[in-house]
């Protein structure tokens, strides 16, 4: 490249074909990289404060220089500007303002600087390289991609693309999975970033998407849209489970992904070095692709809790350890694959916990309603467990239970909002003693008891209330999958066991902070009248 710059002009056209068609970038851009190359050069030649120009023709190689002036009534910088008389010298009819050309002889580079114009080159065309390989990628996230493994770094596996490198970070390969430099390898691009030292391709093994793709690749039914893998997990290198359904009744998804023989899914298992797998048909009842999710293990009940986004599982007891699997597993992949947190229970625990709520609910009725113990286990076995449920429930719904009246059922019902009444009582003065502000009462959606625990949790102002966001007053609890030996839940927000949407969040927010508004509405009004010439 050295050369480049004191070549004639058909050697610098031919260099710069070469460099573009090696790089597989625009030939315009190592054009215009000679181009800043020689104006640096020719900068340093004639006055790095001079405007210099160079312009390469990129079809004859003819190479004009010149420098760039500014005609003023008064030069205040001699490398930049000229007087009209000097202006007038240099193009016919200059006049103050304008700008113009003054030709600059060609110059011959020496070694130094040949080298310094060899390193912008090079700099410019890297650059372009580097943009090319962005835009080239960038598009194809998600898409599996074979490579040479290059090297193996501080346990990062380095891949050669072809046209660019992609690595597979250390948590993203299959444990256990030996490779040498000189392999071909499979992955799924996860990600591509622009980063300094160019753009950084991350590559997968270990992604369930990796999974699906080998799946999309041997099946011909799931390239062509007619079965769908809808959910998928991975212990990578040890076990994964897939949900797949088909859009074809005539065909079976978990039939067609196994193949003749499991010739298609044990393609899959080699390409992921024996992982095992589990292929389930899914299901829009949750219940159901719950029970095929924790296949092989027999479910014998299923208790969906959606406030809580969990899911009571319960197996007969000997089928507990199967369930649950060697170290949590299949219970983890099948949380995973349902995206709900899975509690799993033998048949004895259950009856018990079930057992215990019922205690608990009953005497909760017989204390609050001041009812005798059969009454209450009356209203317990008929699905009440909430005082609101038996103060807002429909009186033909009370009396319809066998032994109850009209009378009767009025009664009960006067009985529970009297109590609503003496728990809200109780809770707004807990409230007032931990200093929660009368404002905050006002607010839409917000009980005594929801105002007690805001002050548990040092929020009494409305400005307290109103610097939160809505998820950290309201988001649901979430546990945690990734944690491997115990799901770890997050706290979610101060009010997340109340069970408030986003949109009661939001409209609780905004009225706290409506007094925002308000003050500075004031202030405006204040500022104005202040303003107004007396």
């Amino acid at each position: 490249m050295a050369n480049a710059i004191s070549a004639n002009r058909a050697e610098l056209i031919a260099i710069a074909n070469s460099v573009a068609s090696e790089k597989m970038i625009d030939k315009s851009i190592v054009i215009e990289a000679m181009e800043d190359a020689i104006q640096r050069a020719a900068r340093a030649r004639y006055g790095a404060e001079n405007d210099i120009r160079a312009k390469l023709d990129p079809d004859t190689g003819d190479l004009r220089l010149w420098r760039v002036v500014e005609v003023v009534e008064l030069v205040e910088d001699y490398f930049k500007q000229v007087d009209l008389k000097q202006g007038q010298k240099l193009q016919k009819g200059a006049a103050i303002g304008d700008f113009i050309v003054d030709p600059l002889p060609p110059i011959d580079l020496g070694r130094i600087d040949a080298q310094s114009a060899k390193q912008v080159i090079f700099q410019k065309v890297r650059d372009a390289e580097r943009e090319r390989q962005h835009e080239e990628f960038k598009d194809r996230v998600g898409e599996i991609i074979t490579g040479v493994v290059k090297s193996v770094e501080f346990g990062h596996v380095v891949v050669n693309l072809g046209r660019a490198e992609g690595v597979i970070r250390r948590d993203q390969q299959i444990p256990r999975e030996v490779v040498r430099v000189g392999d071909r390898i499979r992955s799924i691009i996860l990600n591509v970033r622009r980063e300094n030292r160019g753009p950084q391709i991350f590559l997968s093994r270990a992604h369930p998407d990796f999974m699906k793709k080998l799946f999309a690749q041997e099946v011909p039914e799931i390239y062509d849209g007619i079965i769908e893998i809808k959910a998928a997990a991975r212990d990578p290198g040890s076990r994964a489970k897939i949900g797949v359904i088909s859009r074809d009744s005539g065909i079976d998804p978990v039939g067609a992904c196994v193949g003749m023989k499991g010739s298609r899914v044990q393609a899959v298992v080699q390409e992921m070095q024996g992982e095992k797998i589990d292929i389930i048909p899914w299901s829009e009842d949750t219940a159901t692709f719950v029970v095929n999710a924790l296949q092989p293990a027999t479910v014998s009940r299923v208790v969906i809790d959606e406030d809580e986004s969990r899911i009571e599982v319960v197996v007969p007891d000997d089928q507990l350890s199967l369930a649950i699997g060697r170290r949590g597993q299949n219970v983890r992949l099948a949380s995973q694959l349902t995206g709900s947190a899975i509690d799993i229970m033998t048949e004895a625990d259950a009856s018990e916990k079930r057992q215990k709520e019922f205690v608990q609910r009953s005497e909760m009725f017989q204390n609050e309603l001041d009812v005798d113990e059969t009454l209450s286990q009356l209203l317990v076995a008929e699905g009440f467990g909430e005082l609101e449920e038996v103060a807002y429930v429909g009186l033909d719904e009370l009396a319809s239970i066998e032994g109850f009246d009209d009378e009767l059922a009025e009664e009960l019902q006067s009985r529970a909002q009297e109590a609503l009444e003496r728990r809200e009582a109780a809770a707004r003065e807990e409230r007032r003693g931990l200093g929660v502000e009368d404002a905050l009462a006002d607010m839409p959606h917000l009980t005594e008891a929801m105002l007690v625990t805001l002050g548990k949790a040092g929020i009494k102002t409305l400005d307290d209330l109103a610097d939160l966001a809505t998820d950290e007053l309201v988001q649901k609890k979430r546990v945690d999958q990734r944690r491997r030996r115990e799901a770890q839940e997050d706290k979610g927000g101060v009010l997340a066991e109340y069970g408030l949407s986003d949109e009661q969040g939001n409209e609780i927010i905004m009225a706290a902070r409506a007094h925002w508004f308000a003050d500075e509405e004031a202030e405006a009004g204040e500022d104005a009248v202040a303003e107004t010439p007396q």
